[in-house]
This record gives C-alpha cells, structure tokens and sequence, in this order.
C-alpha cells in the first residue's frame, strides 16, 4: 500500500496473505469512550499500530491515555492472522496480565472485522469478549463488547482514529 509506514523495512515485501487486511497497516490515533455496568464512564485518547515482517500476521499494539490528564490506561500488543477463506485468528495480551484467543472473520470489500474470544486467560472476572472494527471514509473505528461472571455481554469501550 503506497503512503503506508510499517515497520517492516522498505524492501520488505508483505506477504500476500495480508492483502484483504493491508489496510490496517500503519499508525492509527484518535479518541474512544469506556463504561460498562461496573465502572464509571471514562474518555481516553489511543494508539494503535499495526505492521508487518514479511510474514503471514500482522503485529499489533495498542496505547491509550486520559483524555483530560494524559495519564497512561491500557496497553496490549497481540498478532493478527488472517486465513485465505475470510476468518481470522487474533492473540492479545494486555497490560492487565488478562490474554485473549479470537477468532472471527474479515470482509475485505466492506473493511470489516467482528472478533469473538475463544479464551479469555487469567481473568477473575471477564468471560468473554467480542471486538468489531470497521474502515470508513478512512476512520478506523471499533466496537468492544465484555461479558463478566456478573454481566452478560455489554458494550464497554468504542473509539474512532485517523491514520497518522
């Protein structure tokens, strides 16, 4: 994809397996909003980037902050495995020691992702979570969804960003 920076060294080429989701590629930055039954609401500014190393995943970490204060949040990093026949495999690891095995699928005419957990590790409370992310008119934006022992799946955090 031309005007995209990845970390992949400029010779690198992508591996052909990343096309329908090449469009992640890069760094993505913007503000989201958080809440869900058991905690107050909260807004955060993030950061995502996604690159690649030649190979058949792409790298994945994530930042986020405060809105008012810049404090730091929330940190994950994970891999994105894309399959030739639309699904797709994601392994997240955050900050919080809780890890997530997903599964889903990818539409890459509309630019869409819908994740749902195969296993949520080390958690005490979470049980599941979904993720759906979206391009359009180049805004990525995202949709997460948790379910606790207490709760059942329930919005939790969205956001919107621009690639920087």
């Amino acid at each position: 994809m031309e005007g995209v920076t990845t970390t992949a060294s400029p010779d690198m080429p992508m591996h052909p397996a990343l096309g329908p989701i090449s469009y992640l590629l890069g760094t993505w930055k913007g503000q989201g909003e958080g809440g869900f039954p058991t905690i107050n609401s909260f807004s955060y500014v993030e950061q995502l980037n996604f690159s690649h190393s030649g190979k058949p995943f792409i790298a994945y970490t994530q930042k986020t902050w405060k809105l008012n204060s810049g404090e730091p949040m929330h940190a994950e990093s994970g891999f994105w495995r894309p399959k030739p026949d639309g699904s797709i495999e994601v392994v997240i690891s955050q900050s919080t020691g809780l890890v997530e095995v997903q599964k889903g699928t990818y539409d890459a005419e509309e630019k869409v992702i819908k994740l749902q957990s195969e296993l949520v590790g080390n958690a005490s409370k979470v049980t599941e979570i979904t993720r759906v992310f979206k391009l359009v008119d180049e805004e990525l934006s995202y949709e997460v969804q948790m379910a606790t022992n207490l709760t059942s799946l329930q919005p939790h955090l969205k956001a919107s960003l621009k690639r920087i």
